[in-house]
């Protein structure tokens, strides 16, 4: 017991670098636009393409990965993942012409959307207890991937040979994670870690089933997980794509103000992820309802710092930057507490699958916001269309989190119930054969 509590640690270890650098490999093209733009000599709507490629096909094939998690071994699927991102990198680095650019960045999306198996096979790791400060460790590495990302595309490539050079070691990495996934990642029994089936020695095999994930997507309170994830990505994609031309165009700031604003920040916002994860699992201890309650409290007070940072006077860049970052702060409580929350009411052999719903869901919010903000900002200015946009759907999430409060706790327990039945009776089978 003692080596497996060690041994998890060390799949934590595995999995956040594989986050950590699938993440650096997949935002810092961002960082990237003038140098691949004057070499393809692209238009903004080619450029644009290039981003929303791969974005369309994560989307498309999130359902396909999450069946695929749940009728199969997961480490072995992770570690396919992985293959493929170092693969489809690699082709994008070496084509010379924009179409076959487009099609191979476009293939990098097939990877992208892996995560919901990776998160299945942490929760049989880990007790509901634990999940939240878990989840919230893993995600401190989409900041950091994107902090590294930036290093990398703005300091190390001019260094190195240009933006090729970068991807090629990316993809050699995403290669070498793959390996190390593939021989060091164990799958276990799904519902191994839920404390109602600690007592059964030989965990049978839970098959997935149609049956239970359509019961999975209608429970009452997925419909509010569904749809604050929906209206929830809104805000950050509006911040990811306009934010920096908002500080320079709007604020009057030189790329060094924002690099020295800007990375203090999102060293902030990792910091979030796993504050808000433990939060959730205190609360959660004592309440049924504790990850939703520690959301809505991350939506509400994100929403009022990014008001007040929004609406500080230009010249006053201290009290934006102090705002900005107890916006960083509480930006990201909500995303350990909602994937942990999905695994508390969702029964193991259809996680992956209803968490691939869940995230088909948020990417068909994060398509429409960057496009929605740009018209919007186009009609008005950046800061009308950064403070609408993101405090309306904050306030949207708010709500849905309120409604969330009167169904979550009794799915909780219809599936601690469940669970408990299935424990009966694989220990009536087990005395019964022995």
């Amino acid at each position: 017991m003692k080596n497996f509590a060690r041994y998890r640690w060390v799949v934590i270890a595995i999995f956040f670098m594989f986050m950590l650098l699938h993440e650096t490999d997949r935002l810092m093209i961002g960082s990237m636009q003038i140098p691949i733009m004057g070499e393809f000599k692209l238009t903004n709507s080619q450029w644009g393409l290039i981003n929303s490629g791969a974005l369309i096909v994560a989307t498309i094939l999130y359902p396909v990965w999450g069946y695929l998690y749940d009728r199969y071994a997961r480490a072995k699927l992770l570690a396919l993942a992985s293959f493929i991102w170092g693969a489809t990198t690699w082709l994008s680095s070496i084509m010379r012409s924009y179409i076959p650019f487009l099609a191979t960045r476009a293939s990098t999306g097939i990877d992208d959307s892996s995560y919901p198996g990776l998160y299945s096979l942490v929760a049989d790791y880990f007790a509901p207890g634990l999940r939240g400060r878990v989840y919230g460790l893993l995600q401190l590495a989409q900041p950091l991937g994107y902090l590294l990302g930036m290093v990398l595309a703005l300091m190390v490539a001019p260094m190195i040979g240009g933006w090729r050079s970068v991807f090629y070691i990316t993809a050699s990495l995403g290669l070498v994670i793959a390996v190390l996934i593939f021989f060091f990642v164990r799958d276990i029994p799904r519902g191994r870690a839920e404390p109602e089936l600690e007592g059964v020695k030989e965990l049978q095999k839970f098959r997935f089933s149609w049956t239970e994930a359509k019961l999975a997507v209608q429970k009452k309170s997925m419909w509010f997980i569904f749809g604050q994830g929906f209206a929830g990505v809104f805000p950050w994609n509006v911040i990811t794509f306009f934010f920096f031309g908002y500080l320079i165009s709007e604020r009057g700031y030189d790329n060094n103000s924002v690099l020295f604003t800007m990375a203090p920040v999102i060293l902030i916002l990792a910091v979030g992820y796993f504050i808000g994860g433990a939060l959730g699992d205190l609360v959660f201890k004592r309440t049924l309802n504790g990850r939703v309650i520690v959301s809505s409290a991350g939506v509400l007070l994100g929403a009022i710092f990014l008001f007040f940072a929004i609406r500080t006077p230009a010249a006053d860049r201290t009290q934006f930057f102090i705002l900005m970052c107890l916006t960083a702060l509480f930006m990201p409580f909500s995303s350990p507490n909602v994937l942990s929350a999905i695994y508390d009411i969702t029964l193991p052999e259809v996680r992956s699958t209803t968490m691939s719903v869940e995230y088909f869901i948020e990417n068909s919010g994060a398509a429409l916001a960057p496009f929605l903000a740009g018209l919007l900002a186009d009609a008005t200015s950046l800061e009308t269309s950064i403070l609408v946009i993101c405090i309306s759907t904050w306030v949207v999430c708010f709500v849905i989190y309120l409604g969330a409060l009167f169904f979550v706790p009794n799915d909780i327990r219809a599936l601690r119930g469940q669970l408990r039945r299935r424990a009966e009776t694989e220990l009536a089978s087990q005395s019964a054969s022995g």
